[in-house]
């Protein structure tokens, strides 16, 4: 039996693909293959509603859980103690990283998964270092 893929997506990833903003395309094929689990994390899915209520966009914001569902971007709402142990870790570590890009990092590698992102900035160190596989989607 494979063992489908997993991308765990951050808040820009997802913004841009909300945007149509380069890199969509990579998103969304991501999340049309049925063959890919894709998660995102409430505290990314939070930097994405916070995104779209800071630009007016209360409909959007507020129909988001929605089209999670419809592409089926699995919202992971808990945060397990083993899950934010190693999400603070990260951040110790890599200080430049925002703690939420930490966590989502975590869970990927909690996943055995890819962390999906626009972030070069941030995340270019950890994906140089090998912590886990990134991929950036412009």
């Amino acid at each position: 039996m494979a063992v489908e893929p997993v991308f765990v997506l951050d808040a820009c990833a997802v913004i841009a693909f909300l945007k149509d903003e380069p890199g969509a395309e990579v998103v969304e094929k991501l999340l049309q293959n049925s063959e890919n689990r894709c998660l995102i994390l409430a505290i990314s899915a939070c930097e994405v509603y916070y995104d779209l209520r800071r630009r007016g966009n209360t409909e959007d914001a507020e129909s988001l859980e929605s089209l999670f569902a419809e592409y089926d971007l699995q919202l992971l709402e808990r945060l397990p103690s083993d899950l934010w142990k190693a999400a603070g870790t990260l951040k110790a570590e890599w200080r430049r990283v925002s703690l939420a890009d930490c966590f989502a990092l975590a869970l990927a590698i909690q996943e055995n998964g890819t962390l999906v992102t626009s972030d070069h900035h941030e995340l270019d160190p950890i994906s140089t270092a090998g912590v886990c596989p990134i991929l950036f989607i412009r």
